[in-house]
């Protein structure tokens, strides 16, 4: 009887766990097993193994093989462990680097002509690999620009079984013809980002996109058709400063597991923007789906944009689900086999007509109608965007007067400025913007606030037009005018302008 091991890594949503792939070699009739808490997929890698060995020239033995995935409590998926499960295989036999093998770990899925193939999320699985001290890492040729993002991984690609065989001493005459595999990721330039000098007019819906980028607030915008809100939200990215290096890693792995990952073009540093139809499940924007959860819109939007357009005629289901993320900068996926958790701090833009037709000149829509229109997102959700602003419809003298806006790299410039003074105010504290800033320190001593800006946020909570969140994001939007306005803290004018946009301007109760 005799043993041979190698190493994988299995992910539950961004975490990663070290797992040893043992393969046992005992007397009895030919089988091949694998035990530890396997998925379908992976429990069809025997399949694979097989059809590889036999393709790589490289016999199994005629005898009882045995797979164990340990830690076997710890339910394994994917077919990211066809290469650990063959080489721990092949070290059970008269394998020469048995013992490099077993410290090595290894990624990437068989083919039945031996060929080694790329899988998804490798960026999260090296990076666990490396944090636990197993730097030599055997990937598919399509993962290796993903793979080396990792700083000190030291990573070996291959395209065949035989050579990560040959690796450890096996020699074969069977050759394959060298065919590489390709990427999981789609390949292809990045397009133009689109930029706010194709905005034309809507300088308060402008200005309320720098206020937005500038604080990381929530926006609502609501117009008739053709009045810009689509174009000004897919502007929103343009004006967000670049991610620093930990948020870049982590939104790159989970677009790695997402399978929306360009390895090209390096970890990603630009805020993603995600824009799903609004015949979308709830599965596609929060995440989830069969075994272990996958990550949704929301996750994908991480520390970028998730814009909702005619957000009215999505599902009740699937806008309510939004709560909990919004709230905690989170999703946490409960499934029968698996809890997975993913990041979910995203910007939430929605947009919305003011009635089913569309609000235009000719609307006939009752008012019973148009505020049940309305009434479709709910309060609750409502009340956790922080501003609200009504685009008109541009008309000839609006677009004479507004002009073209600025170039999104100038409003950018005052954007980063603007986060930067956030930054030190907020050093040493667990957020850094002032979207995240708690209701304690808004209202607390650290964000002393003059008595007459006291005494209008009094008066607009007596009078039923601030709830206590809309208070606290009252606060939180006159710090962001604050900032770009190089103020110390907010004015009684900067208030009423963040009550203005909080309100759209109205008199409903926030």
């Amino acid at each position: 009887m005799s043993l041979g091991r190698a190493l994988g890594v299995g992910l539950l949503g961004l975490e990663g766990t070290m797992v040893e792939v043992e393969a046992q070699l005992a007397p009895g009739l030919p089988a091949f097993r694998i035990v530890g808490l396997p998925d379908a997929a992976l429990g069809e890698a025997r399949e694979r193994v097989r059809a590889a060995f036999q393709s790589a020239g490289h016999r199994l033995p005629d005898r009882r093989i045995t797979v164990n995935l340990s830690p076997a409590s710890l339910p394994k998926h994917g077919t990211a462990f066809d290469l650990a499960i063959a080489v721990a295989v092949a070290a059970a036999g008269a394998m020469p680097g048995r013992d490099v093998a077993r410290r090595t770990v290894h990624l990437g899925e068989l083919g039945l002509d031996g060929r080694v193939h790329p899988v998804r999320g490798v960026l999260p699985m090296v990076a666990c690999a490396v944090a636990a001290g197993h730097h030599r890492v055997v990937v598919s040729r399509g993962n290796e620009a993903e793979a080396v993002l990792v700083p000190g991984a030291e990573v070996r690609a291959v395209d065949h079984l035989g050579d990560v065989l040959a690796l450890y001493g096996i020699s074969l005459d069977v050759r394959h013809d060298g065919e590489q595999t390709v990427p999981v990721a789609p390949g292809g330039e990045e397009p133009e980002p689109p930029d706010m000098a194709d905005v034309v007019g809507q300088t308060e819906a402008r200005f309320a996109l720098e206020v937005a980028a500038a604080g990381g607030h929530h926006l609502f915008l609501t117009g008739p058709p053709g009045a810009g809100k689509t174009m000004l939200a897919s502007r929103l990215p343009s004006i967000l400063p670049d991610l620093g290096d930990e948020d870049a890693v982590e939104v790159t792995s989970i677009h790695s597991i997402a399978g929306t990952f360009r390895p090209a073009g390096g970890l990603i540093r630009r805020p993603p923007f995600e824009s799903p139809h609004h015949t979308a499940s709830p599965v596609s924007i929060i995440g989830g789906g069969s075994g272990i959860p996958r990550p949704g819109a929301v996750s994908r939007s991480h520390c970028g944009v998730l814009f909702l357009d005619e957000a009215p005629e999505f599902p009740s289901s699937v806008l309510q689900t939004l709560r909990q993320p919004i709230e905690s900068g989170r999703i946490v996926l409960h499934r029968a086999r698996a809890v997975a958790a993913y990041p979910a701090r995203f910007q939430l833009v929605l947009a919305a007509n003011p009635c089913p037709c569309g609000g235009g000149s000719a609307c006939e829509c009752p008012a019973a109608v148009r505020r049940r229109y309305s009434q479709r997102l709910g309060g609750p959700l409502l009340d956790r965007v922080d501003m609200r602003i009504q685009v008109a419809r541009i008309t000839r003298a609006r677009a004479v007067l507004g002009g073209r806006g600025e170039p999104s790299a100038v409003v950018a410039d005052r954007v980063l400025r603007a986060r930067a003074r956030q930054a030190a105010r907020f050093s040493g504290m667990p957020w850094s913007l002032n979207s995240s800033a708690p209701g304690r320190w808004l209202r607390g001593p650290d964000a002393p606030l003059d008595a007459d800006v006291r005494r209008r946020l009094e008066r607009s909570v007596e009078r039923g037009l601030l709830t206590m969140r809309g208070l606290d994001r009252v606060l939180r939007l006159a710090w962001s005018l604050a900032d770009l306005t190089e103020r110390d803290k907010p004015t009684l004018d900067l208030v009423g302008q963040a009550l203005t946009l909080r309100t759209g301007g109205g008199d409903a109760a926030v």
